[in-house]
């Protein structure tokens, strides 16, 4: 069973889906989610986690709570991000968690585990190349074409309203989201309001000035599909030399969206990675 947390900081109203290990002591897996998705992308990858004793935190992240929704892109910058991740375990008096994210949750949990790595017992990313190969891939290879859209995110408005009527519509169903996610997903985001602070994430991106992500040294795993469109293998293989700590890169026969498509090849990686971790629990 999950509960709803609600938490605040900066004068927004975060929600988080808690749960699972009846234990206080239970190592906690923190999950964080990625575009156009909330926390209930984790609901198939949740269970098989509280079954073998994790407790879980998964967050609406920041523009994607009702209560938490800013409307300067500022306000999305990396930094801000995550600090609303150590923000939620100083809240639950977490001192290391488990980290996993997915696509831009993926981002985030390479930036927390690089600038804050004694709050992080192990990393678990799913599709999200490190940032640092992720730029050196669009720079030689093909990542550039396939995150063209990032670009076409930066003007103003138009982008929400497309991204809202897309989503509306089933739009990335054909990306390999299956239809009844899509279908939740646009219940929260599917108006030009509410996606307006999904969007601001692309645009925080691209603005200067933001901290760089260097080399991770906690133990890492990352995940990707090898049939993922938006994420391509140039920048997947060349992430093993971002990370200084033990380190596995798991090749799965899948598309981009492994917590819906894939949640027992990633809860299982998740388990195999808590349970790599020689430190007591979080």
């Amino acid at each position: 069973m999950s509960d709803l947390l609600r938490h605040v900081r900066d004068g927004l109203t975060h929600e988080t889906l808690t749960g699972g290990g009846a234990d206080p002591g239970s190592p906690v897996a923190l999950l964080l989610h990625g575009f156009p998705q909330d926390a209930t992308a984790w609901d198939r990858v949740v269970p098989r986690l509280h079954e073998a004793g994790l407790r879980t935190l998964a967050p609406h992240q920041r523009g994607y709570a009702v209560g938490a929704r800013p409307g300067r892109v500022a306000a999305y910058r990396m930094e801000r991000l995550v600090e609303d991740a150590l923000g939620l375990l100083d809240e639950v008096g977490v001192r290391r968690a488990h980290v996993v994210g997915h696509d831009w949750g993926g981002a985030v949990a390479w930036a927390l585990a690089a600038w804050a790595p004694d709050r992080v017992a192990s990393l678990t990313v799913a599709s999200t190349p490190h940032p640092r190969a992720l730029a050196w891939a669009v720079r030689h290879a093909d990542q550039g074409r396939r995150s063209w859209y990032i670009a076409g995110f930066q003007a103003p408005v138009l982008p929400e309203l497309v991204m809202a009527r897309a989503l509306r519509r089933g739009g990335l169903v054909r990306t390999g989201l299956p239809a009844e996610d899509a279908r939740r997903y646009a219940g929260r985001l599917g108006t030009r309001s509410a996606m307006r602070g999904p969007v601001n994430w692309y645009r925080a991106a691209l603005r200067p000035g933001g901290r760089g992500v260097g080399k991770v040294e906690v133990p890492t795993t990352f995940v990707w599909g090898a049939r993922d469109p938006f994420l391509g293998r140039a920048a997947a293989e060349r992430t093993e030399q971002q990370v200084r700590g033990p380190y596995r890169f798991v090749e799965l026969d899948a598309d981009h969206w492994l917590p819906e498509r894939r949640p027992d090849d990633l809860a299982g990686e998740i388990l195999r990675q808590v349970g790599a971790d020689p430190s007591p629990p979080a």
